[in-house]
């Protein structure tokens, strides 16, 4: 009986740093995701080896695979915590909101506005790049001002200059409003 609670007790460590490792990987911090592998390999083999033993069977297996799937469920809840890397968001609006706009800038985002035509008149739209963490705080202040806006929210996976680098290093010195 104790192997089996070992046994979920070292799924639900081994899958976290599995999925973490893996998000690392994706997000080329190659050396973070390296430590990490070295750690789940050890966990995995540790893991591999209560399960194939002589005196667990069937439950043992079962155990593992449910231990598999809530560990997933924890690795992606503290991916999503720690929020690393950048989204861009393009916000399509009925009107150009200035106040919209200038609260956004405002706030350190970097904001480009476009002028296009729709079916039935002209539409604005906003590019907005902004770190993960501060996704949802940018959503709520869109939602404030342009309850009806159409939102489309990209992995931004390189980019190079630009208004954030500027506005990064200004907020990190004025405010401290970095992510957590």
């Amino acid at each position: 009986m104790n192997e089996i609670f070992l046994i979920i007790l070292v799924q639900l460590i081994y899958v976290p740093i599995f999925t973490l490792r893996t998000m690392f990987l994706v997000k080329h911090m190659t050396l973070l995701a390296s430590l990490l592998g070295f750690m789940e390999a050890l966990i995995y083999v540790f893991a591999l080896s209560l399960v194939l033993s002589e005196n667990t069977g069937v439950i043992a297996m079962l155990v593992y695979a449910v231990g598999f799937g809530v560990g997933i469920l924890i690795g992606g809840a503290i991916e999503n915590k720690l929020a690393i890397g950048y989204n861009n968001l393009v916000v399509n609006l009925m009107e150009k909101n200035e106040q919209l706009i200038n609260h956004l800038r405002n706030e350190g985002y970097g904001v480009t506005v476009y002028e296009g035509e729709g079916r039935d008149s002209k539409r604005y739209r906003l590019d907005i790049l902004t770190k993960r963490c501060r996704e949802e705080e940018l959503m709520h202040i869109i939602e404030e001002f342009e309850p009806r806006a159409f939102i489309i929210c990209y992995e931004a996976k390189r980019f190079k200059g630009g208004y954030l680098l500027t506005s990064m290093k200004k907020m990190r010195k004025n405010r401290g409003n970095e992510c957590k």
